[in-house]
């Protein structure tokens, strides 16, 4: 089985943990990079056209509020290339601003989740069904 690659666009280490320990949690086998911002997460990108440099994601989670490139300057970077087209992509972020979602949505989201996540929260609960996806997406 292969694992779910997994870009995390995200500069705060807390939820880098968070994430991780969620994925952990529902014991799902995952390869997960971490980019810190979006333009960190653009190379990254641009690095993995090329199949020698390793794979694209299967999966991106990605704030929005970040520095240097944001969240949805990735989203819009990403919408106008055919390669990137089938990548995943959830938001992760505090913002529960209905404009950051309609923006968000768009641009071609598959979810939008907002943190932090704790336990039994409806947030949690939208993560955990967001694995679920996951795993749901790379058997199909």
């Amino acid at each position: 089985m292969q694992p779910i690659n997994i870009l995390l666009v995200e500069d705060d280490k807390l939820d880098v943990i968070d994430i991780k320990r969620s994925l952990d949690k529902l014991n799902i086998f995952y390869k997960l990079t971490n980019a810190k911002n979006g333009e960190e997460a653009i190379t990254l990108l641009n690095d993995q056209i090329n199949p020698d440099n390793g794979p694209l994601p299967d999966v991106m989670l990605i704030d929005i509020n970040m520095p240097k490139v944001n969240g949805f300057e990735v989203l819009e970077y990403m919408c106008d290339r055919e390669e990137f087209r089938k990548i995943k992509r959830f938001i992760l972020t505090t913002s529960g601003d209905r404009t950051d979602k309609a923006t968000a949505e768009k641009l071609g989201i598959s979810g939008y989740i907002i943190k932090p996540l704790k336990l039994n929260s409806p947030t949690a609960m939208d993560a955990f069904n967001l694995m679920i996806d996951l795993l749901n997406f790379k058997k199909n």
